[in-house]
């Protein structure tokens, strides 16, 4: 293939990514008009039975919204709201036993007419189960049996025969997200909670405490004012942390004395020295429950290797370097 013929190539290919895009943002769009209109009703509905629940959400569907299904609950699970996929052919085939009484099922099928949720429509309609629907079937069989239904707006697939599920999954997919974060914020889900269910991987480390990983007792560099520049060196040298704090007669955190400060102040009699007179006064500090990501933030903002952590007193009770969080893999 010349090279006249590789750029035709490209720029059919980006033609035709910007136009699955920008259907794709159509879709968005209609279900966004919809959520502000009729749509609103039956979702703040859908809320208030998820929420008032003690049982699980089980999200059920087949083909891609099956996929689009799995995702769902994994994101309701992974915020606070219980919830595990089953699939509707194995629902048919025993599963039908891990649905309970108290739970809420969530069926997806853009047409609404999908034969393999048959079974588990029967199951929740005989035991009065609360089954919400996610389609865009209006008078679908999956519509009419269902107690609340969540119509999506019946849009253009991206797919330029108008076949493959591309415009109405990412439909799907935006209306669970929004299910699962309007609950999240319903429950007061924070940050902390994100940590419970979230504890390996980039999130967790994300969502780790500095107070989890600083270095305390004996390990924090710390001298008093007063103390000689040497002593200073020599505790430096010691900790290995790049810097040394300095405290005030009552304990507190006044100073820090860095490897640049020593060297700002090479030309000077730093043998006579005591540390307040070479010390950064004010250093940046943060609080045990400062997010590791947080503190990487200033450490990059201000272009240093090290924060001591301190008390709403200023009182100094540990020291967080570099090093810690990158081996926490927030870096």
């Amino acid at each position: 293939m010349n090279k006249l013929a590789v750029k035709l190539v490209e720029a059919s290919a980006v033609q035709s990514a910007l136009r699955v895009v920008s259907t794709e943002q159509s879709g968005l769009a209609a279900l966004e008009e919809a959520l502000a209109g009729p749509l609103a009703g039956p979702f703040c509905n859908a809320i208030k039975v998820i929420g008032s629940s003690s049982g699980r959400v089980i999200v059920s569907g087949v083909g891609k919204s099956g996929h689009i299904g799995g995702k769902i609950a994994a994101t309701f699970a992974s915020t606070g709201t219980p919830a595990f996929f089953i699939h509707p052919a194995e629902a048919n085939h025993g599963d039908l036993g891990m649905i309970a009484r108290d739970d809420v099922v969530i069926a997806m099928s853009w047409s609404g007419e999908s034969t393999e949720l048959h079974g588990i429509l029967s199951f929740t309609r005989r035991f009065s189960i609360p089954l919400i629907a996610i389609t865009s079937g209006e008078t679908s069989t999956l519509a009419r049996e269902a107690d609340i239904v969540l119509l999506l707006p019946k849009v253009q697939e991206a797919c330029p025969h108008g076949l493959a599920p591309t415009t109405s999954t990412m439909m799907q997919m935006a209306i669970g997200d929004a299910l699962a974060l309007a609950l999240l914020e319903a429950r007061g889900f924070g940050a902390n909670d994100f940590r419970v269910f979230h504890p390996g991987g980039k999130l967790g480390a994300m969502l780790t405490h500095v107070g989890d990983m600083m270095h305390i007792g004996d390990e924090v560099p710390l001298v008093p004012v007063g103390t000689s520049v040497p002593e200073a060196i020599i505790m430096l040298s010691q900790k290995r942390f790049g810097c040394v704090g300095v405290t005030d007669e009552a304990g507190r955190l006044v100073g820090i004395i860095t490897d640049g400060d020593i060297a700002r102040n090479l030309t000077r009699n730093l043998g006579e020295r005591a540390v307040e007179e070479v010390m950064t006064r004010n250093p940046k500090t943060v609080k045990t429950d400062t997010l590791a990501t947080s503190a990487m933030a200033l450490l990059n903002q201000y272009n240093i290797s090290a924060l001591f952590v301190t008390d709403t007193d200023g009182m100094p009770s540990g020291i967080v370097h570099f090093h810690d969080l990158l081996r926490v893999g927030v870096a």
